[in-house]
């Protein structure tokens, strides 16, 4: 791989002395010859990939191309080996090393088994990086691309920070964030799930414990537990199965609210796409969470626990609610499986879907509603493993438990 380098000298400004007392550092004047990068040759390059948007979210897509509106300053990449004797020697020339960022990011090539002819073009498409190293990603990585002759990256997903209690997380405040503890007090999934849905990529979060439970038991354990407990349960549903949809006992003052409810639910899975395809996971979360509280108004609306079974139309349309509920969380549970695998499996293994009906690819919902068949409809339910989300509860110490 060849790299454009030349060869000026460059003269680093530092003050003579930093700090003071007997901590202090004594800092002195150097001035030594580098290779150095023409970064400022690929500045047109660089603007043109910008074009092709590859920056998400975009608020740091235009910090990028606020620093490319300026000449870019050639880039050092290499120190004498009289001064840093462990790097890798500069070829042709042993006196030098290279330095810092151009060592570090070839790494990338390395690690997907660069110069392997098979891959496609050297390694994944997407790379994911924390805000405060946009500018050696977004601008010297594929600078140093673009010069080697290779693609610059398709897509680079850039995310802000975690705070804690509107702080940045920092060992000597005794405020960093446990994962473990964290996975103890609300399980693998209940974590998972608060970090996707509140987390935000192009603004920093903020975690507290009273946050997570407030998210967890309102989303978790009420809207999406709550809904599949009454549906599921033995003294509304005592046949333990999908029920039949019948066309004919939808009630006239119903046909608007149930036209609402399944447009906007059989269009979700593509809202869910486009904003996993957009990199805003919280959003997609967000989608069907209001699908799930849709579903919750529906059901309640309906009361089917009042409906008479002596009543031939009551029945049927009691029936008819509870396999619209049941399709209802059969999509949320399949959408939620990337999100929160073990707790979605629970609530599909609940509803008896096979493992081969777990995808949305080749697999339909709500096909009764429309008049066709619904493998579904008599479906028996799966083993009932209790709560599906157990609700989190505040000690007074304002600690959570569970």
């Amino acid at each position: 791989m060849s790299i454009p380098l030349c060869r000026p000298m460059c003269s680093t400004d530092i003050p003579p002395c930093v700090g003071s007392g007997a901590g202090s550092v004594q800092v002195h004047w150097v001035s030594e010859e580098n290779y150095m990068f023409r970064l400022s040759s690929l500045r047109p390059d660089l603007l043109q990939w910008l074009q092709t948007d590859p920056i998400h979210p975009s608020v740091f897509h235009r910090v990028v191309s606020h620093w490319l509106e300026e000449e870019l300053p050639d880039l050092s990449v290499s120190r004498q080996r009289s001064c840093l004797t462990w790097g890798i020697p500069v070829p042709s020339d042993s006196s030098h090393v290279i330095y810092v960022w151009l060592d570090a990011l070839v790494n990338y090539l390395t690690a997907a088994g660069y110069p392997d002819p098979n891959l496609a073009p050297w390694g994944p498409a997407t790379h994911l990086l924390g805000k405060d190293i946009l500018r050696f990603h977004a601008i010297y990585w594929p600078a140093f691309l673009i010069a080697a002759g290779l693609p610059p990256p398709q897509k680079l997903l850039v995310h802000s920070h975690w705070t804690c209690g509107g702080t940045k997380m920092s060992k000597s405040l005794k405020n960093v964030v446990d994962p473990a503890e964290c996975i103890r007090r609300y399980t693998k999934d209940g974590l998972r799930y608060f970090l996707l849905r509140h987390g935000a990529a192009e603004r920093d979060c903020d975690f507290t414990h009273n946050t997570v439970c407030t998210l967890l038991n309102s989303e978790l354990a009420d809207a999406l537990g709550g809904l599949l407990n009454r549906c599921t349960a033995s003294n509304i549903n005592p046949m333990q199965h999908f029920p039949h949809y019948h066309h004919e006992s939808v009630p006239t003052t119903t046909h608007d609210q149930l036209h609402s409810l399944l447009k906007n639910l059989q269009k979700l899975p593509a809202e869910v796409d486009h904003w996993i395809r957009k990199f805003q996971v919280n959003k997609a979360l967000e989608s069907i969470d209001a699908n799930i509280r849709r579903s919750n108004s529906f059901f309640q609306s309906q009361a089917p626990w009042k409906l008479q079974k002596g009543v031939e139309k009551e029945a049927c349309w009691k029936d008819s609610v509870l396999y619209l509920t049941l399709e209802s969380l059969r999509l949320y549970a399949t959408l939620l499986l990337p999100a929160v695998p073990e707790l979605a499996t629970v609530a599909l293994d609940r509803l008896g879907v096979p493992p081969n009906k777990r995808t949305l690819k080749g697999n339909s919902f709500f096909a009764a509603t429309r008049g066709e068949s619904c493998s579904f409809q008599g479906q028996i339910f799966g083993p009932d493993r209790g709560l599906l989300f157990p609700r989190l509860e505040r000690s007074k110490k304002n600690t959570v438990r569970i």
